[in-house]
């Protein structure tokens, strides 16, 4: 009889075991779309055997586990790979951009550059013309507005770049506070010998997407905690706690800082990673340096037309006249290069088409010849003439504009192609590892029924032969 019983327990075991094995590749099924879901298996352990007589005999099974399928090399290069992909898709939308304000099309400020100066030509062959000197007017505001709205469209690219960080500081302020949260979670539940597996799941996205986003570094301490940091070493996530990033604007001007125990540190671009390096190295260094160029570019059009009008005359036979608003002084060290905001600031201050110094320069009491076009000539053959740093004419300086903002996005679009590429490897590898396959999920689905079933028919078995003993006593 008391064999019968152990019988019994057995297979009560096992019918409890297969389905709670089915509830598993259920609850598998269910989650095969979500993303980052690893899939669960149980661990079955058999009850330790009874000792019968001279032998021992099993008492049933019992599930040790409930495991998930990981591994944490490909997560980490799943992560690292997301951390490259961040870099490169954070720039793409600023460098669009920059592509179209400094186009290679027809009308870009290379055009109005030789249009300008073609104004000055055609003057020459009529110099005393009041439409020609109209047109020499305009065509120099229409280059001097080509240069404002240049500048300004660069600033717009700025202040949406600081649109997109302060977009991006609440979410990742979010997640890392989840992180938090969830290393209290795991904690807690795997001290008492049990398995976050749920936990751990939503734990490795969210570090997968702040890599993406900040580019962090993680590690797991001895507790099951997942520490996280800027590349740069600042702390993110200690244990249960979590730092606070803000961004702090002044102005036009947008600062990251990080809050970590009472403590604030500023947050420079050797502490980025991920979107966030990507776009302030955008927002710092590339139109920075464009911003600079074209400055340059409109410093040396001002000074290089104004030197030559200054010494012609106008119809009125009056000299020292500057044809655009002079720019700024040369500022005494350590400040700026004296091109600064010369682009912004650029601008025709003739008033009257008289003014316009075509001829040369009479010598008193003699006026201004009707037909004297020396001095219009020689601003004509600026555009081609003209070196900026001994090498380029102005539309050539404008053309290395453009080919920098092209190659540097060229060079973006090649890069995120291949970083996407090898996250999207990583992904599958982890997703072939690790993720929901409906096959073999509907393999074990089968198997667990019929071991369902079996143990059903076991117990009834067993209870059949239990109703026999008792009526025999």
């Amino acid at each position: 009889m008391a064999g019968l019983f152990t019988a019994l327990n057995a297979g009560k075991t096992a019918l409890g075991v297969n389905q709670k094995s089915i509830e598993i590749v259920g609850n598998n099924i269910s989650n095969v779309n979500t993303e980052g879901y690893s899939r669960q298996s149980a661990e079955l352990s058999p009850y330790p055997s009874m000792a019968f007589g001279s032998f021992f005999v099993g008492q049933g099974v019992v599930i040790s586990d409930v495991s998930r399928d990981h591994d944490i090399f490909v997560t980490n290069m799943l992560q690292e790979k997301s951390i490259e992909f961040g870099l490169q898709n954070g720039q793409t939308n600023a460098l669009s951009e920059l592509e179209r304000i400094f186009s290679i099309g027809e009308e870009n400020i290379s055009t109005e550059i030789n249009r300008f100066f073609d104004s000055w030509q055609e003057l020459s062959a009529n110099p005393s013309g009041l439409v020609e000197r109209d047109i020499v007017i305009q065509r120099g505001e229409l280059l001097a507005e080509k240069f404002n709205l240049t500048a300004n469209e660069l600033n717009k690219v700025k202040e949406n770049v600081n649109d997109s960080l302060i977009s991006k500081v609440a979410a990742v302020n979010s997640q890392i506070s989840e992180i938090a949260e969830l290393n209290e979670r795991i904690f807690t539940i795997e001290v008492q010998g049990q398995t976050a597996n749920s936990a751990r799941d939503r734990r490795d996205l969210l570090a997968k997407d702040l890599a993406t986003s900040l580019g962090i570094q993680t590690y797991e301490d001895s507790k099951g905690m997942l520490a996280v940091q800027l590349p740069g070493g600042l702390p993110l996530v200690q244990g249960n706690i979590a730092m606070e990033i803000e961004a702090v604007t002044s102005g036009s001007d947008l600062t990251l800082v990080l809050h970590t125990g009472g403590v604030t540190r500023d947050i420079g671009l050797n502490q980025m990673g991920g979107e966030f390096k990507g776009l302030v190295n955008i927002r710092d260094q590339f139109i920075p340096s464009l911003k600079d160029d074209l400055d340059r570019l409109a410093y040396e059009i001002t000074e290089a037309v104004n030197t030559v009008h200054y010494a012609g005359a106008g119809l009125d036979s009056l000299t020292d006249r500057n044809f655009f608003s002079p720019p700024n002084p040369l500022p005494p060290p350590p400040a700026s290069d004296p091109w600064l905001d010369a682009a912004r600031n650029m601008s025709v201050i003739l008033t009257d088409s008289n003014q316009v110094a075509a001829a040369s320069a009479p010598t008193p009491p003699a006026t201004v010849a009707p037909g004297d076009n020396r001095n219009a000539l020689i601003i004509s053959s600026l555009g081609e003439t003209f070196l900026i740093n001994g090498s380029d004419t102005f539309g050539a300086y404008y053309g290395k504009m453009t080919a920098e903002v092209g190659i540097e996005s060229n060079q973006n679009k090649l890069a995120l192609g291949g970083a996407e590429d090898a996250m999207v490897q990583f992904q599958n590898m982890r997703d072939g590892l690790s993720g929901v396959s409906l096959d073999e999920e509907m393999i074990s689905l089968i198997q667990y029924q019929r071991g369902f079933e079996s143990s059903a028919k076991f117990l009834s078995t067993v209870d059949e032969m239990m109703d026999v003993i008792i009526g025999l006593k």
